[in-house]
């Protein structure tokens, strides 16, 4: 069969495998071009939501990177079968352990719901065996939509509205190409507690707790978690909305956590990310106009980085250092927050209509990362060329 881009809105209904390797061999090539003298850096990491993103560019940087460390990726994915090809993160994860092995390096997988206690205890039984019994390092990015309630067997669904206000703006389709006006009533209550729920810190705490309870995690262990504040033109629909206070709740969460590791010398970090195309960010009314201007700035001064690069700079420049903002915040956001890129920035958008955001802000560039995020737009694949349904069954990652 040959795999072709389906696009349904904002929603990639289809994945390349070769395209998926592609990325992932991109990013590897990335990790090992960086340099650190730094011997304090993780060895055994636990990666929740390891197979796109931030979490995906985490694992890389330290498994393939100066860090060289063992990493065990947790992810909920899907493979090839007779209702499809699968998702995009299956593969990403295949291609990344297979790249590991090749190169002598530990990285297992884990696919299933990092909200089940039957993936809890297969994590507690491959850190115990392959991982010396602890890891230092547990990296909390998980980015889904829903959350079983454990005590019911329902679930808490996420929304993306704002609080207290309506908004209106526009948000990119890709699938024809223009902005579409979006308006978005204001959350309820039940939404705001359930958004909570699901994007917040409990399950951060949750898992934190579980592992110290098992004994697995070495003294100094250290976790962090991925967030986004944004400029004040975002703020309506993100940090203000049901999104923003799951954030603060995350916030207030590294709090617990903290106080969990102290008699471990251990510290939970929050590392607030820059704004970028990725399979949940693009679900976000309003931002997607505000990604076309930031990219257009920031390519133009030289200083744009994608998930890899961020996680590169995390690891190997502000993870041992006193890079912290007052409220103990690790800033990767620090560049697209400068004064000059918003100074910008904000001109583009007051003038960015669906007539002329191709030519204003930075579409073509912004649909290919989002195309590549399913293994699409990489010059270096034959898309023509045919693909075996039944060999991609058999791979596992």
């Amino acid at each position: 069969m040959i795999i072709h881009p389906q696009i349904q809105g904002v929603v990639a209904r289809s994945c390349h495998p070769a395209g998926c390797q592609a990325a992932v061999n991109e990013q590897i090539d990335k990790a090992t071009q960086q340099h650190s003298q730094d011997t304090a850096l993780p060895k055994r990491v636990l990666i929740l939501g390891a197979s796109s993103g931030f979490g995906l560019a985490s694992r890389i940087a330290l498994t393939f990177g100066p860090a060289n460390a063992k990493t065990l990726g947790v992810s909920f994915e899907r493979g090839a079968s007779e209702k499809g090809i699968g998702s995009a993160g299956w593969y990403n994860n295949i291609h990344v352990a297979n790249a590991a092995q090749a190169a002598g390096k530990v990285a297992p997988n884990i696919v299933g719901d990092a909200f089940s206690d039957k993936v809890r205890q297969q994590v507690a039984e491959t850190i115990r065996n392959e991982f010396d019994g602890e890891v230092d390092l547990v990296v909390y990015s998980l980015a889904t939509g829903v959350r079983p309630n454990p005590e019911n067997g329902e679930f808490w669904r996420s929304v993306i509205k704002p609080v207290g206000k309506a908004v209106e703006g526009y948000s990119v389709n890709f699938e024809h190409n223009r902005l579409d006006t979006i308006a978005l009533p204001p959350a309820s209550e039940q939404e705001i507690d359930d958004t909570v729920k699901v994007m917040g810190g409990e399950d951060w705490l949750g898992w934190m707790e579980f592992l110290n309870d098992q004994q697995l995690l070495a003294k100094g262990c250290r976790t962090v978690a991925y967030s986004y504040i944004g400029p004040e033109r975002t703020h309506d629909i993100y940090h203000k909305g049901t999104l923003g206070l799951a954030k603060i709740h995350l916030h207030q969460t590294r709090k617990d956590i903290d106080q969990l590791l102290a008699p471990l010398q251990g510290h939970a970090d929050i590392a607030v990310c820059k704004a970028l195309v990725t399979k949940a960010s693009v679900f976000i009314p309003g931002l997607t106009p505000y990604l076309l201007a930031l990219y257009r700035v920031m390519k133009d001064k030289g200083i744009h980085e994608g998930c890899i690069e961020q996680m590169n700079r995390l690891f190997y420049s502000k993870w041992n250092s006193d890079a912290r903002d007052q409220e103990g915040l690790i800033r990767l956001d620090d560049w697209e927050l400068r004064e000059d890129v918003q100074q910008a920035v904000n001109p583009l958008l007051d003038t960015i209509t669906p007539q002329n955001f191709n030519d204003l802000g930075d579409y073509d560039g912004v649909l290919r990362e989002f195309l590549q995020l399913n293994g699409f737009a990489f010059e270096n694949v034959e898309y023509d060329a045919p693909v075996d349904i039944d060999t991609l069954k058999a791979l596992k990652p």
